[in-house]
């Protein structure tokens, strides 16, 4: 870790909860599966000549001043908001809203904390920034092993759901799976549902799934256990993501709800009797080749939008974002 003493260094403050185990010599989080959650809290410098969307990477000697770089990071009891202080060092005082990152398919730890760490820079996040780590083998050849590595991580999703719900100190909660992390999160929320423990879904405000990988199938079926959502669970798709046909393929050409294309008739019908937000955000630019990572983007849109854009639709439907004048559109029939 390497102290930043640059007052012109932005930084960012993410908490972690992680199923991953940590190697006794280096403390690095590998794809072992820990038997219980571990928590600790990461101060990360964002170099002053950070691009919107981007993650600088450290090359082999950390330098603040161009890559994102470790600061800080200190073992955490529990992920309690009572007690806790800005990165400022000012003690927090009253609620604090959150957000809760589950990442997806094919993520090392690291790419995930500062996949976070960039999307709360650029969209200047006010939400408390907690990462949900689960042991993926961070490996284009290792779909199934993520897909059981998820598995594995669903009641310690679900433990740490109740116990955020709980703490008196936390305002509102916005859960937000991408990828392979939004079949975690709609199982967490069904295995809540069906342990009666309604009262933890009536405290997450905002359930939003980018580019779920769930076949529509299974995705169908679980709705029906997790009922509708208020405000509607919003499903952020792209019809041309590549990643997810590859997943398409895997799974024997069954469908995957992050390619929906929110113009088919039979989409809309669907998202209106089921209470959900499709929304198409296929016209933000892609970060790579794959079109799986835009959600990543959307923070280069969400600054310019109104305040107001997603809590004012508050009807399910199907919508297109038009990323230069960030708004909605709702999507042709």
């Amino acid at each position: 870790m390497v102290p930043t003493g640059e007052t012109s260094l932005r930084q960012v403050t993410i908490k972690v909860a992680s199923t991953r185990v940590k190697d006794a010599t280096t403390g690095n989080y590998t794809d072992a599966r820990a038997p219980a959650l571990s928590y600790e809290t990461f101060t990360i410098s964002i170099p002053p000549t950070h691009k919107a969307t981007q993650i600088e990477w450290p090359e082999s000697k950390p330098n603040p001043q161009t890559s994102f770089v470790v600061t800080d990071r200190k073992t955490l009891p529990n992920l309690a908001m009572s007690g806790g202080r800005t990165s400022s060092g000012h003690r927090v005082t009253g609620k604090r809203d959150i957000l809760i990152f589950v990442h997806g398919y094919n993520y090392t730890f690291a790419e995930s904390l500062f996949r976070l760490a960039q999307v709360a820079v650029d969209g200047n996040l006010q939400e408390v920034p907690i990462l949900f780590a689960w042991p993926s083998a961070a490996s284009a050849l290792g779909y199934v092993a993520d897909k059981d590595a998820v598995t594995y991580s669903r009641d310690d999703l679900v433990e740490l759901l109740v116990e955020l719900a709980a703490d008196p100190a936390v305002g509102n909660i916005t859960l937000f799976g991408h990828s392979m992390g939004g079949w975690l999160v709609t199982e967490a929320l069904r295995q809540l549902r069906l342990s009666g423990q309604d009262k933890v879904i009536d405290r997450i405000d905002n359930v939003v799934l980018a580019a779920p990988d769930i076949d529509i199938d299974v995705f169908y079926r679980q709705f029906q256990t997790i009922g509708m959502l208020t405000p509607p669970m919003t499903l952020l798709v792209s019809p041309d993501d590549r990643a997810l046909r590859l997943s398409d393929w895997l799974a024997g050409s069954r469908g995957r709800v992050g390619t929906a294309d929110a113009t088919d008739p039979r989409v809309q019908t669907l998202a209106a009797a089921n209470g959900v937000r499709v929304i198409d955000i296929s016209k933000v630019d892609a970060l790579d080749a794959s079109n799986h990572n835009r959600f990543a983007a959307l923070m280069k849109v969400l600054p310019r939008a109104p305040k107001s854009l997603l809590p004012s639709i508050a009807h399910a439907g199907t919508f297109i974002l038009e990323p230069i004048s960030a708004t909605l559109v709702a999507s042709p029939r």
